[in-house]
């Protein structure tokens, strides 16, 4: 789920609470906060606070919320999981460390090890999330099935946004018995008819309807893919705000926090373009 600010960078918690509503009355089982799509990463522990508060206030139950963690060190990521055990969340979508580059699976099996152990019962529905055209580090299938073996019950699943489709099928195969969410919409219905159990996707801030037959039923839809291409020429979480923008009519939507810059007009226009000739009923 993306996440609204004011002009001044500040959360814009009522606007974001109502998306949250929308999202799950249009189709989705659950709302991510935090993810990528969300700027998680440029949100504290306080901001973060107040997003959960908002919820609450919205009578959104953490058992349809899932919390991304996104931190370098194992003390934040704790804080970060607890809060999200506090509120009773159905799952972590927990982010490898990604400052320091290069790191060796042994390195990032004892960072995780070192997070699941500590935050105890908080630590459930925990899904791997592999992004390493963001954290550099991708997580490998002998990793995954390592964390898997010394977690069991725990590692619930992992989020494959690697864009890669044949690392996504060998995580598919080697791991079935995990819910492989898929990231990369082009892949989801193909991923699906290959035992994925659907996504965590950032389109469905904007076609949630659309996307539902592909992440529930593997039914492919080309209009989705050429979304997706034209998304990518630009910087995805600005990209899919425009299109939240368009959708609602609400400019405010536009609004992101540093060290994003919002679309130009142009660009947001022209998003909006091929959004209406893709989807727009004549």
């Amino acid at each position: 789920m993306t996440t609204p600010f004011h002009e001044d960078g500040a959360l814009d918690l009522a606007r974001m609470a109502d998306h949250a509503r929308w999202c799950l009355a249009s189709g989705c089982s659950s709302v991510t906060v935090f993810g990528t799509t969300g700027e998680g990463a440029s949100i504290g522990l306080s901001g973060r606070e107040q997003v959960l508060g908002a919820l609450s206030d919205a009578d959104i139950k953490g058992e349809n919320v899932v919390y991304c963690v996104a931190a370098s060190s194992v003390h934040e990521a704790l804080s970060q999981g607890r809060m999200a055990g506090d509120f009773g969340c159905r799952g972590l979508l927990l982010t490898p460390p990604f400052y320091f580059k290069g790191v060796s699976d042994e390195g990032l099996f004892a960072w995780f090890a070192a997070g699941i152990e500590k935050l105890g019962t908080a630590a459930r529905g925990v899904i791997l999330y592999n992004i390493p055209s963001v954290t550099q580090i991708a997580l490998s299938i002998d990793l995954i099935g390592r964390l898997k073996q010394a977690f069991p019950g725990v590692i619930a699943g992992v989020k494959d946004s690697s864009g890669d489709w044949e690392y996504t099928q060998r995580l598919l195969a080697s791991h079935s018995d995990l819910a492989i969410l898929i990231g990369d919409e082009r892949y989801l219905a193909e991923g699906v008819r290959r035992g994925g159990q659907g996504a965590i996707s950032g389109l469905a801030n904007v076609c949630p309807g659309v996307l539902r037959p592909l992440a529930m039923d593997g039914q492919g839809n080309e209009r989705i893919n050429h979304l997706v291409d034209t998304v990518l020429q630009y910087p995805v979480t600005p990209a899919v705000k425009a299109l939240v923008a368009h959708r609602t009519g609400d400019a405010a939507w536009l609004n992101v926090r540093a060290p994003f810059v919002r679309l130009s007009a142009q660009d947001a226009g022209r998003l909006g373009s091929v959004y209406d000739q893709l989807f727009t009923v004549k």
